[in-house]
């Protein structure tokens, strides 16, 4: 029997992708952001599609603030923007 895939839903676009095909943003239990390469990081976690337009689109709608419950500094946006088109 196969193994199940875990399936995550992105927060900027709604669509669901294999959990290792997409970006998981935390903000960890002292308050901080964090970029989860692991995925196992503690806090609490968004995931966010690997492409730059989402990326735009999450950013524009205020989607990671929100699913976060925290402000997101600009200098944060651009790590991701760099993680994302590496």
């Amino acid at each position: 029997m196969p193994r199940k895939i875990p399936m995550r839903k992105c927060i900027a676009t709604g669509e669901h992708f294999p959990k290792k095909e997409l970006l998981r943003i935390v903000r960890t239990p002292e308050g901080e952001l964090a970029i989860d390469r692991t995925g196992r990081t503690n806090g609490h976690g968004a995931y966010l599609k690997k492409d730059i337009e989402a990326v735009k689109l999450a950013k524009k709608k205020g989607a990671l603030k929100q699913a976060l419950e925290m402000e997101i500094p600009e200098s944060f946006w651009e790590e991701i923007e760099n993680e994302v088109t590496k």
